[in-house]
């Protein structure tokens, strides 16, 4: 009865305090929108200068392949120079140069060669842009070998498959990363600055003077904010998939028991940080240095853990958030993959049950 009235006072609390519900309802749309939208990883419409010395039909036949492509925005230049004016003013990312020889060479390939000069002060969309002149160059080839009748002298022949992601859309892999930080916010931030809240407008104490325990208070926060958490958690799935229309290709039920596994490890870490700190600013902070950063740096959801240091590898092992997009990114693109599931969902398990351990030990029933 006594927890039963708990809650219904958060949940009054939550409805006269607009920012609880902005940050657990309107936040996931706003974010979503921002990256589904304003950030891709995809490289297109990528500004390219085509240096054409022959004026031949296979020349200009290998020019209107990037013409005819999302990929490229080409530029058709009469020299070198003028090509490179263009790179040094950083209004194309790279130059083609078709060489004179290039049509009188073409019958006996390889010697039909282009050159290719990309802008590499961002090294990751430079290797985009390589690999995107590469693949227009190798389907051109391809297509003039059949036309021709014969084959491409290759040693290898390459079939390309593309498991998970097979329209290698960067919003597919970026969306359920994304749900990982909003939970990561809704249940750390939210439930920190709460806490924080009563104890600077002095109704914790007015709660602690009464027969009602500390675990009940802690457990009617618990009960509330798990509540907001799962209804973002839930817009934010609506989202991806109906208006991103980014797959969801295992089970909902794996994803809501995974995702309430994860929110009750975030709304541990709130707590953790209510309860060494009484100040909202300080909580704040906190949350944010402790938990959003390491979510959006250290948790694969942008940058590839496989990549970083071996020592920043090691650090990721204590986010909770790593163990979640691995788990969401699964469930979306991949489906109920158990052996990678299963590992995760006891990483977060074993974390939660630290995290309550330690607000078990700190949270006592005493005005200090």
């Amino acid at each position: 009865m006594r927890l039963r009235g708990l809650v219904r006072k958060e949940f009054f609390q939550v409805i006269r305090d607009p920012s609880s519900i902005a940050i657990a309802l309107v936040m996931p749309v706003v974010l979503l929108i921002l990256f589904g939208y304003g950030v891709s990883l995809d490289a297109k419409h990528i500004p390219i200068a085509i240096v054409l010395e022959d004026r031949g039909p296979d020349a200009r036949s290998f020019v209107a392949e990037f013409q005819g492509t999302d990929y490229f925005d080409p530029l058709v230049v009469s020299d070198r120079p003028a090509a490179e004016e263009l790179m040094t003013l950083r209004k194309v990312k790279a130059i083609v140069t078709i060489r004179q020889d290039f049509s009188r060479n073409l019958n006996t390939y390889p010697d039909a060669s282009i050159q290719v000069i990309v802008d590499g002060t961002d090294a990751n969309y430079g290797r985009l842009v390589q690999g995107y002149v590469a693949g227009a160059w190798g389907k051109w080839l391809e297509h003039v070998a059949q036309v021709r009748g014969r084959r491409i002298a290759s040693p290898v022949q390459v079939q390309q498959r593309i498991w998970f992601n097979r329209e290698v859309r960067s919003r597919n892999f970026l969306v359920p990363g994304l749900i990982a930080v909003i939970m990561t916010l809704i249940g750390a931030l939210l439930t920190a600055m709460v806490m924080t809240r009563e104890w600077e407008r002095g109704t914790m104490e007015a709660l602690l003077v009464t027969p009602i325990r500390m675990r009940e208070i802690i457990l009617s926060k618990l009960i509330t904010y798990f509540i907001l958490g799962i209804s973002g958690m839930i817009v934010s799935v609506v989202m991806g998939i109906w208006l991103f229309n980014v797959p969801l290709r295992g089970s909902f039920i794996v994803l809501f028991a995974t995702s309430s596994l994860f929110l009750l490890v975030a709304l541990g870490m709130g707590l953790l940080i209510s309860s060494v700190t009484r100040n909202q600013f300080v909580a704040g902070q906190i949350a944010i240095i402790t938990t959003f950063l390491p979510a959006f740096l250290l948790s694969g959801f942008i940058f590839d853990i496989a990549s970083m240091p071996i020592v920043v590898q090691q650090i990721t092992r204590i986010i909770a958030a790593r163990y979640f997009v691995a788990i969401l990114q699964t469930v979306f693109l991949a489906g109920n993959v158990g052996s990678v599931i299963v590992p995760n969902s006891l990483a977060l398990l074993i974390m939660g049950l630290v995290f309550f351990t330690l607000i078990r030990m700190k949270s006592k029933k005493r005005i200090e």
